[in-house]
């Protein structure tokens, strides 16, 4: 009897270490919804304090053509007009929030001007939001072209 109690008594111990009860931060969703926002509006009317603000110093941002950004160059070229956007629309965006980090998936829809020739896009993208301190900051990006 006493084998079977301690018995018990480790595995309950040990199925308690191995599973633990987060409760979800109700808020982390709408922050991370209002960050990624607040990034669709800075990409149409960019500042570097906005983007700033809103990206992560290790930003890796892949772009559906397969050309790879860094924070200096994304914001560089939003800056410079190489990538120019005249509107954006963002529709099926999905936002799961593990922890500190959320995945965010939407389907983008854009009419460009980059380097002053009118283009228009709509790409898939995943992006990967983490918060640093206070603020949800966009760490990783990948855009792709949907199948034809």
């Amino acid at each position: 009897m006493l084998k079977k109690l301690i018995l018990i008594a480790a595995a309950t111990a040990a199925f308690a270490g191995c599973t633990t009860l987060r409760a979800k931060d109700p808020t982390a969703e709408p922050a991370v919804a209002a960050a990624a926002e607040k990034l669709r509006v800075a990409m149409i009317d960019p500042t570097p304090a906005a983007l700033n603000a809103l990206v992560a110093d290790d930003l890796s941002y892949g772009h559906s053509g397969g050309k790879v950004d860094t924070k200096a160059s994304f914001i560089s070229d939003l800056m410079d007009g190489k990538s120019d956007f005249v509107n954006i629309t963002i529709t099926e965006q999905i936002i799961n929030v593990i922890d500190n980090v959320a995945i965010v998936r939407h389907t983008l829809t854009a009419d460009t001007n980059d380097s002053g020739k009118p283009g228009k896009v709509s790409i898939k993208i995943l992006g990967v939001w983490q918060k640093q301190g206070d603020n949800w900051k966009l760490l990783a990006r990948q855009a792709v072209r949907p199948p034809q």
